[in-house]
């Protein structure tokens, strides 16, 4: 059974939807809703397969959405609008689809869905190190050690309780790596929020350290905060 998530602040495309995907026997609505916050609260307790993702909504979009999120499902995205189309794949993207939504284009896009092998474990198999390679040599990181990752050009600079490692290597390649608790604050950073020992509008403080958080992350990482605190 596939775990859909339908994420679109128009109640009348999140029916047609809803109605495409009950003809469908392996589909599984968890989660219908307008409010991305309330998606991405969601995702922090349950397992999503794929959503179908609105671009243009209030509070968040759907892109901002997509480059909060450490380890995204498959994506859908559905739109009235063209132009991110490029953008979209560089995340989970399988298809983007034009409003209003066809049955027969709706269809070809769970086929892709179908062909990407969606059922593939989300995590990175229970693992608590981050397994890189630095100067040539296999290393393993506790998760627990790492404080945040800075993109540094074509390298990230991976921050730790004892050092600093430089390896080549992109945010959006090593987030699939990365267990729940590390967040994207900022385009050039992602933050273990375990480590964040206060928080500030425009910054997180771990050791000391300023971790910025941009204005395309506030809302998410705030709000992941309050979810962790209440663990």
């Amino acid at each position: 059974m596939v775990r859909i998530g339908i994420v679109d602040d128009e109640i009348l495309a999140r029916k047609v939807l809803e109605d495409y995907c009950s003809k469908i026997d392996n589909l599984e609505i968890v989660l219908s809703t307008g409010n991305p916050l309330e998606f991405i609260n969601f995702t922090q307790q349950n397992d999503v397969d794929l959503i179908f993702l609105d671009i243009e909504m209030p509070e968040l979009n759907g892109m901002e959405i997509l480059r909060s999120m450490i380890k995204p499902p498959k994506v859908i995205l559905t739109t009235a609008y063209s132009e991110y189309a490029l953008e979209s794949y560089n995340y989970c993207v399988v298809d983007y689809l034009l409003k209003p939504i066809k049955i027969e284009r709706f269809l070809k896009a769970i086929n892709k869905v179908s062909a990407s092998s969606i059922t593939q474990p989300k995590t990175n198999s229970g693992s608590d190190e981050l397994q890189i390679k630095h100067d040539g040599m296999p290393i393993n990181i506790s998760f627990k050690s790492i404080l945040y990752i800075q993109s540094f050009g074509n390298y990230l600079k991976i921050f730790t309780d004892s050092r600093m490692y430089l390896i080549a290597e992109t945010l959006i390649n090593i987030t699939n790596l990365l267990s729940e608790n590390f967040q994207r604050t900022h385009k050039s950073y992602i933050t273990n929020l375990d480590r964040v020992t206060k928080a500030t509008r425009t910054h997180l403080l771990i050791e000391n350290i300023k971790v910025p958080v941009s204005a395309t992350y506030k809302l998410i990482v705030f709000k992941n905060l309050e979810v962790l605190a209440k663990l």
